[in-house]
């Protein structure tokens, strides 16, 4: 088993002890008792193109520069090969802008906006599909030992939702190594975080594995495509949308995975089980999410 050794694998971790994203608010227990209670902040943060205002998002504040940056990427206004000249985050207006050198296609699609069954701001763009076309990912195989050592390191990292809850994380993997774990109020939006860093750092996803906290839809399955991984893993259940997309693209997509048990929808016959489920522990109560039993 990892010891607190592997936090040293992290390039980025959670912050649970930073003022600004979190503060404690009086409440009442259920037997009537008073107790203080530390709670998630959220904050808007408008995110610019250029001149054009895009989207509002809310989100706990942290990393918006790459926020930003994710979310124009995985959402096919931001090629990753497009320059970026510059990115302006202004903390008292809650705003970051994004420039370009040249100008983009963002008025077509701010056209087809597509709500979502994301938490937060769950917006898509109606021809993200497009960008789908002719994606094919990596044909990378997937160790078992990688989904369990996973796994049991991120649970027990130190989080903002184990010391507050409210939370999604996604974390970029690399084998059994966590590399970059962001968290937020909406799962789409650490993954975001986590597309902008790769793009900022010109880090490539076809050797990569994405861990999220939240269910599989459709949003995430393309978001995790657009970003070039061939694997995404997930504590929770999936979408029939999410299961078709990930066959369509040749991503493996492993779900439910708790302890020793998950369960893999597609590319199963790229999985390499080189661990014994019997060796592996069940996960502890404290470990749990909401939506385990999905």
């Amino acid at each position: 088993m990892p010891t607190s050794d592997h936090l040293s694998e992290y390039l980025i971790k959670p912050d649970p002890d930073n003022p600004r994203l979190t503060r404690s608010v009086a409440a009442v227990d259920h037997l009537g008792d008073p107790m203080q209670v530390a709670v998630i902040e959220e904050r808007p943060l408008t995110i610019f193109l250029n001149s054009r205002e895009i989207v509002t998002a809310m989100t706990i504040g942290d990393y918006p520069e790459f926020l930003a940056i994710g979310f124009l990427h995985n959402q096919g206004m931001l090629a990753k090969d497009q320059e970026i000249t510059g990115i302006d985050f202004d903390q008292e207006l809650e705003t970051v802008v994004v420039r370009t050198a040249i100008q983009t296609d963002f008025e077509d699609k701010l056209k087809k906006k597509t709500q979502t069954s994301g938490c937060a701001v769950g917006t898509v763009f109606g021809d993200m599909m497009e960008g789908l076309e002719g994606v094919k990912l990596p044909e990378t195989t997937l160790c078992t030992s990688w989904l369990y050592a996973l796994a049991d390191k991120i649970n027990r990292t130190p989080s903002l939702y184990l010391a507050a809850g409210a939370l999604h994380g996604t974390v970029l993997c690399s084998q059994d190594k966590p590399l970059v774990y962001m968290e937020d109020v909406g799962r789409h939006n650490a993954v975001d975080k986590v597309a902008g860093w790769m793009l900022s750092e010109k880090v490539g996803g076809a050797d990569k594995i994405l861990y999220t906290t939240g269910r599989l839809t459709s949003e995430m399955v393309i978001k995790t495509a657009m970003m070039g991984i061939p694997v995404l893993a997930s504590r929770s259940g999936f979408t029939a949308w999410g299961v078709e997309i990930a066959n369509q693209v040749g991503l493996t997509l492993i779900g439910r995975m708790r302890g020793r048990r998950f369960q893999c929808l597609s590319g199963a016959d790229r999985l390499v089980r080189d661990a014994d489920p019997s060796a592996i522990p069940d996960e502890g109560n404290k470990h749990r999410r909401k939506g385990a039993g999905q």
